[in-house]
């Protein structure tokens, strides 16, 4: 037992490095799981034409009802989640991913797999996501200090963008030799991995404050959303990602239309434009600390916050043939670079924001917020799409993002409310 636990510490430490032993295990657990999720990108609608021959009201509801309906369901998980302790329910939240996602394979094996089942798991998988995200920060801030925290968040930026540019090719590939249900295999396993590593970190979690009450009252249901509000700088900033988030993932389908049918661009190139630029992310998550060192989070915030909103707009002008991909490459190499170096600084700017007591009622709401709107604008944009087109709509959608940095906090006192 000694043995293996002291094994565990160097693995942990390798990992970790000056971050530590259980920073390094969480960094692998989150690894492990990013990487299965991008295996397994795209393979419930996939699984939804080819095997159960969906058609395309059935996958546009796979895909928006499962995450809507996801979002509602982890709304009371948020208040639960803030007075118990985090590794715990990190630990529940990947096993009830991995029970969930096996149930796909095991029923395709048997011959009985159903729409309603997909749609089910989706559910289960968008709760627990977004449940997962509040603990893991939760867990984070009371893991490391506060000078810590931008490393750490580099970190997970980092891996995000390395498993999203590693993920989806070796997962066509996984699908084009053993089938469309062995990434979702993959992706099960992957959350069973990150649940051992998570619980291989070990050390001694210190209990959370208790409630003043042990029911869950209606009101507390609400209390992510009020912290956010009253907050004069968090409020600004949340708005600022449900709308930038939502109205990037909304003129994703309209790009496929427009990509792949009035251009008449291969799949292929269609997925090189968006998997090549995202190099960006990578080097833009490895520049955010460096840059935060040399000119201050508070304007790196804001200035790279502002650069992102000017990008998409261009994606309203490829025309067709090499020029058209290009256009499309250097759009989103731009975007994403940005990204990669505005969403740690973020990330770290909301965790010294927000309490120690509410971190996991605020991320929470605010993913709950930012999952729910890239529904529904997503939605919305569709319809948009259908009466002006698919290039006018995106370009519509860039003129709106151009107007989101007005809502970037200008003057701050970082700390005032963090403990």
């Amino acid at each position: 037992m000694g043995g293996g636990h002291r094994l565990g510490v160097r693995i942990g430490r390798l990992l970790g490095g000056r971050l530590g032993a259980e920073f390094g295990w969480l960094w692998g657990a989150y690894g492990t799981s990013a990487l299965g999720t991008w295996l397994a990108f795209g393979a419930f609608p996939l699984i939804a034409v080819q095997v159960l021959h969906a058609g395309p009201a059935e996958v546009a509801a796979l895909a928006s009802a499962g995450a809507a309906v996801g979002a509602a369901v982890a709304v009371p998980l948020g208040p639960w989640v803030e007075f118990r302790r985090k590794r715990p329910v990190l630990i529940t939240m990947d096993l009830a991913r991995f029970a969930a996602l096996l149930t796909i394979p095991a029923a395709y094996a048997l011959g009985a797999l159903t729409f309603l089942q997909l749609l089910l798991v989706s559910v289960v998988v968008a709760a627990s996501d977004i449940t997962f995200r509040a603990a893991s920060g939760a867990y984070l801030k009371a893991l490391l200090p506060a000078e810590d925290l931008l490393a750490a968040q580099a970190r997970f930026e980092s891996t995000a963008w390395t498993t999203t540019i590693v993920g989806p090719p070796l997962g066509g590939a996984a699908i084009g030799l053993l089938g469309p249900v062995s990434t979702v295999l993959a992706d099960a396993v992957s959350h069973l991995l990150s649940a051992l590593g998570i619980r291989a970190a070990g050390g001694r979690e210190p209990r959370p404050e208790p409630r003043g009450t042990t029911r869950l009252r209606p009101g507390d249901l609400l209390d992510g959303w009020r912290f956010i509000l009253a907050d004069a700088v968090l409020r600004p900033l949340f708005l600022n990602s449900a709308v930038f988030n939502g109205l990037v993932l909304a003129v994703q389908p309209l790009l496929a239309v427009l990509m792949l049918g009035r251009l008449g661009f291969a799949p292929w190139q269609y997925g090189l434009a968006f998997a090549a630029p995202s190099i960006g992310g990578l080097l833009g998550a490895r520049l955010a600390r460096p840059l935060v060192t040399r000119f201050g989070q508070h304007r790196v915030l804001v200035v790279t916050g502002t650069l992102r909103a000017l990008w998409p707009v261009g994606l309203a002008f490829p025309g067709p043939g090499t020029g058209g991909l290009l256009l499309v490459m250097g759009v989103e190499l731009g975007l994403i670079f940005c990204c990669g170096v505005f969403n740690p600084v973020h990330a770290t700017f909301r965790l010294q924001r927000t309490a120690t007591e509410r971190v996991a009622r605020t991320l929470s709401a605010w993913t709950v917020t930012t999952k729910l709107s890239a529904a529904v604008l997503t939605a919305a944009w569709g319809v948009l799409g259908g009466l002006l087109g698919p290039r006018t709509a995106i370009g519509l959608a860039g003129v709106l993002l151009l107007a989101t940095p007005v809502l970037l906090p200008r003057t701050t006192p970082l700390h005032d409310h963090a403990r």
